[in-house]
């Protein structure tokens, strides 16, 4: 008979549980329903993260452990400034209300460690952010960088995924606990965070809405709560994973648990939104006001056209918002439509400049893009007519460039130059260039000389023009003798330097065509290049 022990199994773990449910679920439902993985923490929005519009915008860097903020806002607006163009007064204000918000932070927590009791006694108003501008100004940019200043952890969702209750929709409170991952679990850490909603103008409700609005005014209520001081369960009670962990956490230690929480005293909340029709309500205020006697009694100052035009609470409240709500977002942050001389000087000396973006793009096919100011100047009038901020800047050149970037790929070109007359007829300057250049290519004969042409400007200050009969005679000879493109490049033009160097202190000149006779007789070409700068 075999003895009662031998009927005991092994408990399972959590990993087999959740494959066993997982299955179980997609027999019986199919792929509609799906069980998360407790390895895997779910999003605020149910799904595991990854880096996209709602995950983290920082880099995947360690987090300090100490709140140790020193910053003052001067330091925080140059910081922008590389970044986003104009918007000075938004940066001024994003700046001062951050290092305030940051300063009473790092007050409080040193306070804490002396004197607990005096530390709760503190009054602390938060200065949580509400930002206005139309789209492509620069409003998710704007906090994105301020959070890879500081270095703290930060979350970004859209509020139009959030509901009332979270059944519909995600759960306000996930936003908190996706600082709590974005910390590595660090609750200490996670509790001085930045929460970043975007589309609040969405979550506005109507005037004239009859009945419960549970997608707006409902979410405003929800989020009150946040924006002030509450403590938020790390872990989620509507999440099963979650609370299988918190189950054999407590098998483990024998069946003691605790309820970990994360107070959300200094997490600072920012949000944001284009607020279209806002403008009506702030006009249809001005252009109301006392008249007759009282008029004449109103102070008799005139109202300064920069103040006049900022929002005030009546306003947000007359937009659809609660007057709760609106009054825990006291820092009120315009920023200004962007004209096509600003989206000119956005492409030209922005760090994070469109440019740059399809400069790379084309070197991975190994061609060299240039764009020319009077390119620039045109394709930012057009972006302008987009009235769509900077992100048309994007579309005006994805339209422009893309038979480029497929046309181009693969033949014997390796140098495009972005002109204002390419920008104003794109087709026939794209025809010209593929009638000069010769027929496809191996793609690695391109790749291998724009590597060397790369290194060359990089060593020695002056650019290789490759044209497409030399890209040509390099495939030829690296058929015939087995040598790689690159290596031949390297053999032919090792001395280059030399006479180029003379040429550019004698002429100025920088950029040097090479032609299949330079490929051909390097040392000939060159010859004939420094004798021709000393003529003049």
């Amino acid at each position: 008979m075999p003895r009662k022990d031998d009927d005991k199994t092994s408990f399972p773990d959590p990993e087999e549980i959740t494959r066993k449910l997982s299955d179980f679920l997609r027999s019986n439902f199919g792929d509609k329903v799906s069980f998360g993985t407790m390895n895997e923490p779910l999003s605020p929005f149910g799904q595991p993260s990854a880096h996209g519009e709602e995950s983290d915008l920082r880099d995947d860097t360690a987090f300090s452990p100490e709140l140790d903020f020193e910053l003052i806002p001067r330091q925080i607006k140059d910081h922008l400034d590389r970044y986003v163009i104009r918007q000075d007064e938004a940066k001024r204000t994003l700046a001062i209300a951050v290092c305030d918000h940051y300063h009473h932070a790092a007050y409080l927590k040193r306070l804490a460690e002396t004197n607990p009791a005096e530390a709760m006694r503190v009054e602390f108003a938060k200065q949580n952010v509400i930002l206005v501008g139309p789209t492509g100004v620069g409003k998710t940019y704007l906090i994105k960088h301020i959070a890879e200043l500081i270095g703290v952890p930060f979350v970004k969702a859209d509020a139009t995924k959030f509901s009332e209750t979270g059944y519909v929709g995600g759960d306000v409170d996930d936003l908190v606990r996706e600082l709590v991952r974005k910390a590595d679990g660090r609750v200490e850490l996670a509790q001085y965070g930045i929460v970043y909603l975007d589309e609040i103008d969405k979550i506005a409700s109507a005037s004239n809405l009859g009945g419960r609005d549970v997608s707006g005014r409902g979410v405003q209520t929800t989020l009150l709560k946040l924006m002030e001081e509450t403590e938020v369960p790390v872990r989620n009670p509507q999440d099963m994973p979650s609370q299988m962990q918190a189950m054999f956490e407590m098998t483990r230690s024998g069946g003691r648990t605790t309820r970990e929480t994360i107070n959300t005293r200094h997490i600072l909340f920012i949000v944001s939104g284009a607020f279209s029709g806002l403008e009506k309500i702030m006009d249809r205020r001005l252009r109301q006001g006392p008249i007759g006697f009282a008029a004449a009694a109103e102070n008799g100052a005139v109202v300064s056209h920069e103040r006049s035009f900022e929002p005030i609470t009546q306003d947000f409240i007359d937009f659809g918002f609660e007057a709760e709500f609106i009054g825990r977002l006291p820092v009120r942050v315009v920023c200004e439509p962007l004209s096509a001389l600003d989206l000119f000087e956005i492409m030209k000396h922005s760090e994070g400049s469109l440019v740059r973006q399809y400069e790379r793009e084309f070197e991975c096919y190994g061609i060299r893009a240039e764009f020319t100011d009077e390119a620039l100047h045109a394709i930012a009038e057009a972006a302008a007519r987009e009235k769509t901020g900077a992100r048309g800047l994007m579309t005006v050149c994805e339209r422009l460039l893309r038979h480029f970037k497929f046309e181009l790929p693969g033949t014997s070109v390796t140098e495009l130059r972005i002109t204002a007359e390419l920008v104003a007829d794109p087709a026939a300057t794209l025809a010209a260039i593929l009638e000069g250049a010769a027929p496809a290519t191996d793609p690695r004969v391109v790749a291998e000389i724009a590597s060397f042409r790369r290194k060359f400007e990089s060593e020695h200050g002056v650019r290789l023009v490759f044209e497409a009969a030399a890209v040509a005679r390099l495939k030829i000879l690296s058929e015939e003798s087995g040598q790689s493109v690159l290596d031949l490049c390297v053999g032919k033009f090792r001395d280059f330097q030399f006479g180029l160097q003379l040429i550019r202190k004698n002429t100025g000149q920088t950029t040097f065509p090479v032609t299949s006779e330079a490929i051909d007789d390097p040392d000939k070409y060159l010859s004939n290049l420094v004798v021709a700068s000393y003529r003049g």
